[in-house]
């Protein structure tokens, strides 16, 4: 019985130090949530697997604004550019605006990026649009851009 409570402490013990040191950790890009804090990939390839957080307070180049799933149906194919920038402009670019409380379209210093399913992904059931606010000159933010300083 004691080894049990042992193990249970332990599991704990690692549940916790996770749970505390998530804005600091590598995790999977899908797993980003709006209000995160992050540092968008240099990478020049096209799949993003992982991303790391950051405390917002600390330097970071992305902050999530929006977690949509995209609204095609499941046997829908792989949306062309045309109609990626449909979506974004529709959901993302509004996103920014009441994330921020800046106007996207007349905004010069932020811009915006976004993740999208691969073509594996979208055929396996993945809708999810991760949409994210990042400097234009890709200078680190060193707080969040959320309206309001929260």
């Amino acid at each position: 019985m004691k080894g049990i409570g042992i193990r249970l402490a332990i599991i704990a013990a690692i549940a916790l130090g996770a749970f505390l040191l998530r804005d600091r950790l590598s995790s999977n890009a899908g797993d980003l949530q709006a209000g995160d804090c992050f540092d968008v990939p240099t990478s020049s390839s096209e799949t993003v697997d992982d991303v790391q957080h950051q405390p917002c307070s600390d330097p970071h180049s992305g902050e999530v604004v929006l977690v949509v799933d995209h609204t095609a149906p499941d046997d829908a194919p792989y949306p062309g550019d045309s109609e990626w920038d449909t979506f974004i402009g529709s959901n993302c670019v509004p996103a920014f605006n009441s994330y921020t409380g800046l106007d996207f379209d007349t905004e010069p210093t932020m811009g915006m990026g976004f993740f999208t399913p691969t073509d594996e992904g979208w055929e396996g059931g993945d809708r999810k649009v991760i949409c994210y606010a990042t400097r234009v000159d890709k200078a680190p933010m060193n707080q969040s851009i959320k309206a309001g300083g929260g």
